[in-house]
């Protein structure tokens, strides 16, 4: 995996997000490096709207006031493609063109050379998570919790700065639910680096561990 340099916290300095004039939620909160910041509530109570924001594809008809910084740097206004976060879905969203490893591949920084090394890197992220040997695999015979490491491996090699998670467990059955989360998080910390997980599920809370901020119901998109 390639490692920050200088991991540096993520703030939501005083985070307020509106739609056509109504409040969706307000938040401030800090995730300290290797720390995971959980905000949780029922669908449709505005937490995957905070986390377009803190990814930077907030769709332009929401109205933000506040910041988000990482370290002392604004990323307010910065593009998606230039914030460096690495963002876990529900759905491991691998591309069915390339094989499991040149999903991998695809997100090494572009400053790592040689087609040899780079390959090596994915191969090395795919035994990390008891993957060795298919690199060469056709995505489509995976199996959910297979999709899922490899998609969470994908992320980490990519180098972000920060992580966001948006409820990555919820597709899976509840055994494996169990199994991905342990991972995810221990991996997740490992890279020492700020994490904010948006989920309905206290159990995703509990074994995230760290500060959980509650939001209300109000309607999201």
């Amino acid at each position: 995996m390639q490692a920050v340099d200088d991991p540096m916290p993520l703030t939501l300095a005083d985070v307020t997000i509106r739609l056509s004039g109504r409040t969706l939620l307000s938040v401030s909160a800090t995730a300290m490096p290797g720390e995971v910041l959980t905000v949780m509530g029922p669908s449709g109570s505005g937490k995957s709207t905070l986390l377009a924001f803190a990814g930077g594809f907030l769709d332009p008809a929401f109205r933000v006031t506040g910041r988000i910084l990482i370290g002392d740097r604004d990323l307010t206004d910065v593009p998606a493609n230039e914030r460096h976060a690495g963002i876990l879905f529900q759905d491991p969203l691998l591309f069915p063109h390339l094989s499991v490893g040149g999903n991998i591949v695809f997100a090494i920084p572009q400053a790592v050379k040689g087609h040899k090394m780079r390959r090596q890197i994915a191969e090395q992220a795919l035994e990390q998570v008891g993957l060795a040997g298919f690199f060469d695999r056709d995505p489509e015979t995976l199996s959910g919790g297979q999709k899922a490491r490899v998609a969470l491996q994908r992320t980490l090699v990519s180098a972000p700065h920060y992580l966001l998670l948006d409820e990555p467990f919820s597709k899976l059955d509840a055994a494996l639910r169990q199994q991905t989360r342990a991972l995810v998080f221990s991996k997740a910390k490992a890279a020492g680096v700020p994490i904010i997980l948006v989920t309905h599920d206290g159990a995703d809370a509990e074994a995230a561990g760290g500060r959980v901020i509650e939001v209300g119901t109000e309607a999201e998109a």
